[in-house]
């Protein structure tokens, strides 16, 4: 892994690539680009993701969070979206000695400090003065850098590298990292794509290919398949609501706090401006989330990020993310007390709840309270990690099985739908437009951030397409 690298022009230079996580799934996002000039190595570390489900790193895992590989060389750590599978090891970074800046874009400088507050208090400790002290420790570190501006990182003797983030169209604020590195006379430009959003996404403009990449580290979560078009998977969306509203039913969704709540609430509210009507007005959408909320709130702070259709709905008047329906459930008693109603009531409701994968949060008592009703709808419209209880809702539900919350089995007889479009993730033939979009195809290609799978049908599909392509699944 830690080989040097030759370039086009046959010289062999000092410029690596190891993989600290992402390498076992689609969690645990951590990649190190190493520069060794003699005695002499400096480096800079792509994400520093939490572990969840069965993924692992070389010797951390989700039940062991540690930094297990050697960190003095580390210039500068840079975030390419505040997702908890790509930053949720950062306290522990900083645990283990990690003493450079937090590069990423503005948005994500806004949200970093308030995912990491939520990580803190629920994997870290409760201890307020120390999750403060670290918190305070982060915004100091952060250095906000605009979309497509170059960054210097280090420039000494006869070693530099700077980097530019591009959009990556995943969530507001989300990268991909285009780095120039050169060591003596050798440069190359080496660029990790992070998490690719799909195109025509709502609220946020799609990714455009870079410009050149030698080389090129690409995610493969959805490497294997396609998600549905944007209008099937609005009908789609569209049929589940209507089901709740036939038989007053709550359609339970397992939110990701950044990114797919807040699609989904701009598709429910165009959804509700098209239809309208007394059906539709009965409707009550919930956000079970205090985290989720604020980042609601962060969105719309931040407009200018928004793509043209929705400054266009916004200039027309609408308010897309905050709308008449719609309920922001906050403190912990309110929670409770929305989960009893609506277990009893045969009032017709969404409710988005954390966390996107069943493994915690709030989500978990209103599988508790619903799965066993068939007035009920689960619906999943993110990735379910290997382990987590999502997957296994999804797998075993639509055959009438279980699924272990807690400790205890609850038998599933709400009906289990999976609407993939509203993955924040780009589908495989968007990612092989990313790849094709580069005008000289890269030299180098190194599919991470996927099932075996996934990685493999993307590795094939690359191999089909490019010419001559060294193209790597890193172990």
């Amino acid at each position: 892994m830690a080989s040097a690298f030759v370039n086009q022009q046959g010289m062999l230079t000092m410029i690596d690539i190891l993989h600290h996580g992402a390498t076992t799934g689609v969690t645990g996002s951590c990649h190190e680009l190493a520069l060794n000039s003699g005695a002499q190595k400096n480096g800079i570390l792509i994400d520093c993701g939490l572990f969840q489900g069965q993924d692992e790193g070389r010797g951390a895992s989700a039940s062991d969070l540690s930094i297990d590989f050697p960190i003095g060389h580390i210039r500068a750590l840079i975030v390419t979206h505040v997702h908890i599978d790509h930053v949720g090891r950062i306290p522990y970074l900083l645990a283990a000695g990690f003493e450079g800046p937090i590069i990423c874009s503005e948005p994500s400088a806004i949200m970093l400090p308030e995912i990491l507050e939520d990580a803190l208090k629920i994997g870290f400790t409760r201890d307020r003065r120390l999750i403060e002290r670290v918190l305070g420790l982060i915004r100091s570190r952060l250095v906000p850098v605009p979309y497509g501006q170059w960054h210097s990182v280090f420039d000494e003797g006869d070693s530099s590298l700077t980097v530019r983030l591009q959009r990556a169209g995943h969530i507001l604020g989300s990268a991909y990292v285009e780095c120039d590195a050169r060591v003596g006379n050798a440069e190359e430009r080496i660029v990790f794509s992070g998490d690719l959003g799909a195109p025509h996404a709502p609220l946020l403009p799609a990714p455009e290919s870079p410009e050149r990449a030698d080389r090129l580290v690409i995610e493969s979560t959805y490497g294997d398949k396609d998600h549905e078009d944007r209008e099937t998977r609005r009908y789609r969306l569209k049929a589940v609501l209507e089901h709740a509203l036939e038989d007053g039913g709550t359609v339970l969704v397992p939110a990701f706090s950044i990114g797919r709540t807040q699609e989904l609430l701009y598709e429910i509210e165009g959804l509700i401006h098209e239809f309208g009507g007394d059906l539709w007005s009965n409707l009550e959408i919930v956000v079970d989330s205090p985290l989720a909320a604020e980042f609601t709130r962060i969105y719309r702070d931040l407009k200018p990020y928004w793509d043209a259709e929705a400054t266009e709905r916004v200039h027309k008047g609408r308010h897309p993310l905050s709308f008449e329906q719609l309920t922001v459930v906050n403190s912990h008693e309110d929670h409770l007390n929305a989960v009893n109603y609506l277990a009893r009531s045969h009032r017709p409701c969404v409710v988005l709840a954390g966390s996107g994968m069943c493994a915690g949060g709030r989500v978990v008592n209103y599988l508790k309270s619903m799965l066993g009703d068939k007035r009920n709808d689960v619906l999943f419209v993110g990735y379910q990690a290997v382990g987590t209880p999502g997957r296994d809702i999804l797998t075993y539900g639509p055959r009438g099985g279980w699924v272990e919350l807690d400790g205890e089995r609850y038998d599933i007889r709400a009906r289990v739908h999976q609407v993939g479009g509203y993955s924040a993730h780009a589908g495989q033939s968007d990612l092989l437009r990313f790849v094709q979009g580069i005008p000289q195809a890269p030299k180098e290609i190194r599919v991470v951030h996927g099932d075996r799978s996934a990685k493999e049908a993307l590795k094939t599909k690359l191999e089909g397409l490019l010419a001559q392509p060294q193209i790597l699944i890193p172990e």
